[in-house]
């Protein structure tokens, strides 16, 4: 059992805020935009999901690690976030299928988290505020630190829309995912999940998994029935290779997008894109469906918005609101080769309420 004081941590946020707490996972310092999602499960999914590259992750729901991790849940092979925040951290799970404790995996993958701070206060902070830039240390109790010198490492730190995080996790590698052949969909990884790639191999697509600047010309060549463009972290204007490329893709071949791919879909059309104030991340977030009406309730993880009064100058339609603040959740194409979703279909975890996006981007790449 870990001793309470063997290890402290501290956060501080960019406007001075300092909490300090219990330090768990690994010692050292990191640096990101501190965001926080309301998600009851999917701690496993959400630590290893790229989208969150460049952010350190707090969890409104205050009590982790119950049911342990399980490698299976990954949606990537690491822990992408920069660092983890929760009100408490269970050190011994109670699951059939845990194979080690949130601790321990915090610490192999060299993660930083602390416990024991107020995340409702964080949360209504961000809420109210907007989302900060935060520095979370973990270091021994015997330790004694330099507060300003912490300080100055957070001023140091630039704008998240003015570093590439796509580019910190980039695979240069080529992959090549089989299904049973009815289609061939040349996925474009921004920072893709496993659960989209499952999504797409379980409807027979074999997928071809290229990095985020594969030239349009090579996907040409290679005659898929359609592209797909991933999820991704940071500020969807700094991919311009990506947008580029779908500029030279639409119209002639079928397209489709999650998240950061319907805002560089948007992107290449000509419509503009924002920050939102505090994001939309968690597994209940409302969504209607402009065409039947229907409402339900979608997974999503994203910081930026695309403007909805810029896609008047596009050959773009809006098919789906969020009905918390009426931003653009689904977009398609006058000519019915686009489709594209701001949320999550794949809900791993969250509402399968959504699965249904994957089956019309077949019905676009049947027709």
């Amino acid at each position: 059992m870990k001793k309470f004081d063997e290890k402290k941590a501290l956060l501080l946020l960019e406007d001075g805020t300092i909490l300090n707490g219990v330090g768990y996972g690994a010692i050292g310092e990191v640096v990101g935009e501190l965001v926080f999602n309301t998600a009851m499960t999917g701690y496993v999914e959400a630590l290893t999901d790229p989208s969150y590259a460049g952010q350190i992750l707090m969890m409104t729901y205050p009590h982790m690690g119950n049911y342990g991790v399980n490698i299976k849940d990954f949606e990537s092979e690491k822990i992408q976030v920069e660092g983890f925040v929760a009100r408490h951290i269970c050190q011994k799970p109670s699951n059939w299928r845990s194979q080690k404790s949130l601790d321990q995996f915090l610490a192999e993958e060299g993660i930083p988290s602390i416990e024991g701070i107020d995340t409702r206060m964080l949360t209504k902070k961000s809420r109210i505020h907007g989302t900060m830039k935060a520095i979370l240390k973990v270091y021994n109790s015997n330790e004694s630190i330099n507060i300003n010198q912490i300080k100055n490492n957070l001023k140091k730190y630039p704008d998240i829309s003015k570093i590439n995080f796509i580019n910190k996790i980039k695979k240069n590698t080529v992959r090549n995912i089989k299904s049973t052949g009815k289609f061939k969909v040349i996925l474009i990884d921004c920072g893709v999940k496993n659960s989209i790639i499952n999504q797409l191999t379980s409807r027979g697509v074999d997928v071809k998994i290229v990095p985020y600047d594969y030239p349009s010309e090579k996907i040409l060549k290679e005659n898929p029935d359609g592209v797909f463009i991933s999820n991704g972290p940071g500020d969807p204007k700094i991919v311009k290779s990506t947008i580029k490329s779908i500029k030279e893709l639409v119209n002639r071949i079928p397209v489709g997008g999650i998240c950061l791919g319907l805002q560089l879909i948007a992107l290449s059309a000509g419509a503009e894109t924002f920050k939102l104030k505090f994001g939309h991340r968690g597994s209940n977030q409302p969504v209607k469906d402009l065409s039947s009406g229907r409402v339900f309730i979608s997974t999503q993880n994203h910081g930026f918005a695309v403007d909805l009064d810029s896609i008047k100058n596009t050959d773009l339609e809006i098919t789906q609101i969020n009905l918390n603040d009426n931003t653009i959740e689904g977009l398609a194409n006058k000519n019915s080769s686009v489709i594209a979703v701001q949320y999550h279909p794949e809900a791993s975890p969250g509402p399968h309420d959504t699965h249904e996006f994957f089956d019309k981007f077949i019905e676009i790449l049947s027709k």
